[in-house]
């Protein structure tokens, strides 16, 4: 049977912490939280009141780049991958309940992706769109280089179960042009990645990834900035229009837009850095 590592990286989100164990109840074998500052709400009694495991990580202010040492840390190779301000739905959370009791599932599956519903800050908006979330996967098939936007890359298949995550971060819409333009994680978001691609993926902490050559469409931001931003500002909206119609029958504008702002505005500075020779360890 399947034993899962909940591994989650907080930033001064006890509140959002508490509410998802409470509704992870019977989802997991182990817990891991990652502090990515130091403690000052004493996260760490809440994770051992829940039996799980503690650490206080270097500030970085992104998650992702502390992911490699979770795993490492983690006891079981199926990973339960979760923000602090997601939460399983009923039909999610009953799922991993049975998948814990599952025989091991085919070395061919890698991971398992859901639905991720829009969040307005008060209600979700979407019910079947975007669907392509990767939150449990095996960590001996997927490889990884600790960049944001960045997700685990697969050896082998995802299987997409229809099932819904909850997003839903109290007073905050999870897209629009807000998130994009004023919301710091996101400056600092493209402002990292701008940085790392300076560099090798193999510069970065990694996973399981040994190539020096960066995936193709970071590849193309790296080389051919101009060029991204165009295909952000036509192709890519497009094909984001296409799939939300394809799921529910309607558009979300502002969210069409939401991932083409966040790559062009990585392309710009991805140039200006290059220009300017800034690479990530600030020499």
């Amino acid at each position: 049977m399947p034993a899962i590592t909940l591994v989650v990286c907080v930033h001064l989100q006890r509140d959002l912490l508490e509410r998802l164990l409470r509704e992870s109840q019977g989802c997991y074998d182990e817990l891991i939280v990652l502090h990515d500052i130091p403690d000052v709400q004493d996260v760490h009694a809440v994770v051992q009141a829940a039996g799980g495991r503690f650490f206080e990580r270097q500030p970085i202010f992104l998650q992702e780049p502390h992911w490699p040492f979770a795993w490492g840390q983690a006891k079981h190779d199926w990973i339960l991958r979760l923000d602090a301000d997601e939460f399983p739905g009923a039909g999610l959370k009953q799922w991993l309940q049975a998948f814990r009791h599952m025989p091991e599932p085919s070395a061919e599956i890698s991971g398992y992706t859901c639905i991720w519903p829009l969040w307005n800050g008060q209600r979700a908006v979407s019910k079947k769109w975007p669907a392509d979330r990767l939150f449990l996967f095996h960590k001996q098939r997927v490889r990884f280089f600790g960049m944001c936007e960045q997700s685990p890359v697969p050896d082998g298949r995802c299987e997409p179960l229809g099932l819904i995550l909850h997003h839903e971060p109290p007073n905050r819409k999870i897209y629009g042009v807000w998130n994009m333009f004023f919301r710091g994680q996101s400056r600092r978001g493209h402002e990292y990645i701008a940085r790392c691609l300076l560099g090798k993926p193999t510069d970065l902490v990694c996973w399981r990834w040994e190539s020096e050559a960066w995936p193709g469409h970071w590849e193309q931001m790296r080389r051919r900035p101009w060029r991204t931003v165009l295909k952000c500002l036509t192709i890519e909206p497009l094909r984001t229009m296409r799939s939300q119609w394809k799921a529910e029958r309607r558009f979300f504008f502002t969210a069409t837009i939401n991932g083409s702002i966040y790559r062009m505005l990585t392309c710009l500075a991805c140039r200006r850095m290059r220009r300017h020779s800034v690479h990530p360890d600030g020499g």
